[in-house]
């Protein structure tokens, strides 16, 4: 099946963090303020490193066009150690297409070329072929008692922006990030950020510049949806509140306001309750609504990056069981209404739906029903687990574009996810291999377009890393 059997996986030492989230380049314990000069300052620091190997391949259906790559890449990163509470911190990335299908050549029928295995490394450059680099935190930060605030380019998770790490390299953002832990049981996080490294490019954008870099869709009315650099703003501001009722249990207001463009805000409690000395209840309510700025980033409403006056909901839950010896299953439901299409730019992160399953999103839809259920068993000392879910997600029909930005059919997905963390004389390296297929539900038209790397496809990656 495929070509998966005739390429060549070369056995490099690479590395992945277990959850696949942010492969980590800072040190790993934390630095007690013990500089005293400017040179024990960097002297008493620490180094960290990574090392990756990712193979990615796509099978499409029947005659059209299939895609893989063999990506391998390398990164060091140094925190020094704290002076009055000030640190700092600097890190970098290289890649390398190993041997990788030739992403300037299209699929005949379809003009479409690959559109998972080229984000492993340059999707502003498919000719690239040779090694590649990225400069990817460069930031300076003071830390007071529990709290922190951070200067320059750096990791970040939230919701709406996120490593989203599928891939060589996670997004990394820059700006200024606060986060405030003074409280009990609360923690309020604070972010101006003014630019964005996406996932699957190799250089700083600006927050304008990013917006349309992966790709556009269409606007309500049809016509194309800008490009980068069309839509006007200043950055975007995060503030998001958690507090922790109990160690299982906690709630999640946060409001992320792109200047000029579009503000979203979300509300979101989830933890587990006891049944007994053995199971637990696993819950987990959301709600996300969203509203344009102003005109929507640009006064030419073809050219705005959603319309004056737009608005969107979602809401969604999941609830579970977990069981001795480490089960767990799941079922979630996601609903974006029919008010408009949820949209959120595809370069900063994932979407927070509780419904998500790696290798597709319902961002950019409205009028949404998605289901899907999940299980998974964690083996030998956490070193080893499986997990299994199966969804349908039932989208609006493509020729409706008012809410359906991409043209995405309806579609059910199933993926099967392995990862494996080793010990003894393997510590450091973990493993994950990750199957994704997604059916067609909805009508395509016989539109070949609508079904290349859309439905009807089978995603297979093995990722193998190293943390030193």
């Amino acid at each position: 099946m495929l070509f998966v059997s005739s390429v060549k996986i070369e056995a490099q030492i690479a590395t992945l963090n277990l959850q696949i989230a942010t492969p980590n380049l800072k040190p790993q314990t934390e630095q007690k303020d013990t500089s005293k000069s400017l040179q024990s300052l960097f002297k008493f620091g620490q180094f960290s490193g990574s090392a990756r190997y990712y193979f990615m391949a796509t099978d499409n259906k029947g005659s059209l066009s299939n895609f893989y790559a063999n990506a391998f890449g390398m990164g060091i990163g140094y925190e020094s150690a704290k002076i009055k509470g000030f640190q700092a911190g600097l890190s970098g990335y290289f890649i390398d297409n190993l041997y990788s299908s030739d992403f300037t050549k299209l699929d005949s029928s379809t003009k479409q070329g690959s559109r998972y295995e080229l984000a492993q490394f340059n999707v502003l450059n498919p000719a690239t072929k040779t090694m590649m680099s990225r400069l990817e935190e460069v930031y300076l930060k003071y830390t007071y008692k529990k709290s922190f605030i951070k200067f320059g380019k750096q990791d970040f998770k939230s919701p709406f922006i996120n490593p989203q790490d599928g891939r060589m390299r996670p997004t990394m953002v820059e700006g200024a990030i606060l986060d405030f832990n003074e409280i009990q049981k609360l923690k309020i996080t604070s972010a101006w950020l003014h630019g964005i490294a996406p996932r699957g490019t190799i250089d700083w954008f600006s927050i304008k510049e990013t917006i349309g870099l992966f790709g556009t869709g269409t606007n309500p009315d049809g016509s194309k949806s800008p490009s980068p650099n069309q839509i006007s703003t200043k950055g975007i501001f995060l503030l998001a509140a958690t507090y922790s009722f109990t160690s299982n249990n906690k709630i999640q207001l946060l409001n992320q306001y792109v200047e000029n463009v579009f503000n979203t805000s979300l509300a979101q409690a989830e933890g587990s309750i006891a049944i007994n000395a053995h199971r637990n209840i696993l819950y987990g309510v959301q709600y996300i609504e969203q509203h344009a700025a102003n005109n929507g980033g640009n006064a030419n409403q073809t050219l705005a990056y959603l319309p004056k006056g737009s608005l969107a909901r979602t809401f969604g839950g999941h609830l579970g069981i977990e069981w001795p010896k480490k089960w767990q299953a799941f079922i979630n439901y996601n609903r974006i209404t029919k008010d408009g299409r949820f949209l959120m730019p595809r370069e900063w992160g994932r979407e927070p739906f509780f419904t998500y399953m790696p290798r597709e999103r319902n961002e950019g839809c409205g009028d949404v029903q998605a289901i899907n259920l999940v299980a998974n068993k964690t083996f030998a000392n956490s070193r080893l687990k499986i997990e299994y879910s199966y969804g349908h997600y039932y989208l609006p029909n493509i020729k409706n574009i008012a809410l359906n930005k991409y043209g995405m059919p309806s579609y059910f997905q199933t993926n099967l996810d392995i990862r494996c963390q080793f010990k003894g004389y393997f510590k450091g390296i973990d493993a994950q291999f990750l199957y994704a297929y997604k059916g067609k539900i909805g009508n395509t038209y016989n539109q070949d377009k609508s079904i290349i790397n859309r439905v009807n496809m089978s995603s297979y990656n093995l990722v193998l890393n190293f943390h030193f």
